[in-house]
């Protein structure tokens, strides 16, 4: 049996160490675009690979996917966060938890993650061949056994018995339209998880300053988020606003990445509490210049935007503060809005929603509905999740499910 995977990354490469392992007999080969495979680990968590999330219930974990949950949900029981984890440390590579659940190799390397795949492809004699894309495929049934064969860039051809796409997403339906033709709908893909430019922004000139915890809304929307929020060169970014982006993304695609959304700095109050905190200060601290100390552990800099902002002088004492001055200050503090005009990749880590609709796959095996012995893993699939390392997890998971799977069908 000849499985052919196209696509050399995380999803491709689970896809065909699990196959190797599965099926001995099989002759399995990884055909890679690129000149190097595993692209994404490499970058991930800047160079660190943020290979999965903390384990933990189903139920919680499975929240972190805007698109695809329950569809994810079945395929998680078969090979979840703990299940990764167990899978690397039994091939050498420990990983460690960090304080937001993210984890990592304790070498803090990706290159950690890329040795250990590579190393266990060539062991199981798996063919990775470079620099070779494939501009389509077609497909015959004799027998009820599938053929494939796929035409490479170069005009050669070469066949498989099985064929798994693991291409991750594309920015652009076009992308996909050599999966189209064979008669599989594909969900218009869109950017997830990025950034959000602010070009008129008064807070740009504080780059680097972060706030661990804020609330976060985009006007008009539903979409909310309380979490770290940091402050960019462009705008705003960090956990909470990258969070957003997932979760609205059909959304503010449609908005063309122009909207308003608002940041309560101070998440646990709301503006008549600050205002009556600001207004008592007058007297506790009458003589103390207003923007040379700041409140409610905010960083400095951030504080002296705000006074800035209300029109605060730099010399201006408590005492001699008016309830109007006040007043601004609350307001900035709980519900500063900002306009947003456009969109930045976070990093390099391009995601997206969309891809192929997972009402054409078989949720059980990942195997196409219209084309028999045709697989999907990965991103290429309409699920995506929020930034932390579920991305990734989606990969390891439909990768391992299609390796076991892959061979199963009538005849093997």
């Amino acid at each position: 049996m000849q499985i052919v995977i196209i696509g050399g990354g995380a999803s491709g490469f689970m896809a065909a160490i699990t196959a190797a392992e599965t099926y001995p007999d099989a002759r399995i080969t990884i055909l890679e675009k690129n000149k190097t495979v595993l692209n994404k680990v490499r970058i991930s968590g800047g160079g660190r690979c943020n290979v999965t999330h903390k384990p933990s219930d189903l139920r919680f974990f499975i929240k972190n996917y805007p698109r695809g949950e329950k569809f994810l949900r079945k395929l998680l029981t078969k090979f979840d966060a703990q299940d990764t984890v167990d899978w690397f440390e039994k091939r050498g590579v420990k990983l460690k938890t960090e304080a937001d659940g993210r984890m990592f190799p304790i070498t803090d390397s990706s290159n950690t993650i890329i040795e250990s795949l590579s190393r266990a492809a060539r062991n199981l004699n798996i063919d990775v061949q470079t620099s070779i894309g494939v501009k389509k495929f077609a497909w015959t049934e004799q027998e009820n056994v599938p053929k494939f064969s796929l035409h490479l860039d170069s005009d050669e051809s070469i066949s498989a018995d099985k064929l798994v796409i693991a291409t991750g997403g594309n920015p652009k339906t076009s992308g996909f339209a050599w999966i189209s033709e064979h008669a599989h709908t594909i969900i218009e893909p869109f950017p997830s998880l990025f950034t959000f430019n602010v070009p008129d922004g008064y807070l740009l000139s504080l780059s680097g300053v972060a706030v661990q915890d804020a609330y976060v809304k985009i006007i008009g929307t539903k979409h909310e988020w309380r979490g770290p929020v940091m402050l960019t060169h462009w705008g705003f970014s960090g956990p909470a606003i990258l969070k957003l982006s997932a979760w609205g993304a059909r959304d503010l695609a449609a908005l063309d990445y122009h909207f308003t959304f608002k940041v309560n700095w101070l998440p646990d109050l709301n503006e008549q509490q600050v205002r009556e905190f600001l207004i008592a200060e007058k007297v506790n601290t009458p003589k103390q210049q207003i923007n040379s100390h700041t409140r409610f552990g905010l960083p400095s800099r951030l504080w002296k935007a705000f006074t800035e902002k209300a029109e605060i002088s730099e010399n201006l004492r408590w005492s001699e503060a008016t309830n109007k001055v006040l007043n601004r200050m609350a307001e900035l503090l709980t519900n500063s809005q900002f306009d947003v005009k456009g969109k930045s990749t976070y990093k390099e880590e391009f995601v997206t929603c969309g891809g192929i609709a997972l009402s054409d796959i078989n949720q059980e095996t990942l195997e196409s509905k219209k084309v028999p012995g045709l697989f999907f893993a990965g991103e290429v699939l309409d699920v995506d999740g929020i930034t932390g390392g579920f991305n990734f997890q989606n990969a390891w998971t439909t990768g391992f499910v299609v390796g076991k799977e892959v061979g199963r069908t009538t005849g093997y």
